[in-house]
């Protein structure tokens, strides 16, 4: 059995829930490293200054307002950052913030 994790579509994506998701210097830190990085990182690869489960429930804002992609590959998650995505629906706005942090 395969498990995967809700993503909302391209068209589905609000700058309301992605200004939302990023306004949090947590999240903008692995938005940061996964743009600087590979493009699949899993979890346990971000140097985060918060605990397991609160990691955790900071992927899970990006994955919801669709800034980042999660799969499962075995029993780690691999997240990748949704560049084309989120550059199709807001031009700039991730450059933006990767340069102003």
């Amino acid at each position: 059995m395969v498990r995967t994790l809700q993503h909302p579509e391209r068209d589905a994506i609000t700058i309301d829930a992605v200004l939302s998701a990023l306004a949090d210097p947590v999240r903008r830190t692995i938005v940061t490293q996964l743009a600087g990085g590979h493009s699949e990182q899993a979890c346990i690869a971000f140097d985060l200054p918060v605990a397991k489960s609160t990691s955790t429930h900071h992927f899970r804002v990006l994955r919801e307002a669709g800034v980042i992609s999660q799969q499962y590959r075995g029993t780690a998650i691999q997240n990748g950052l949704r560049r084309n995505d989120l550059e199709a629906r807001f031009p700039g706005l991730l450059d933006a913030v990767l340069a102003a942090d």
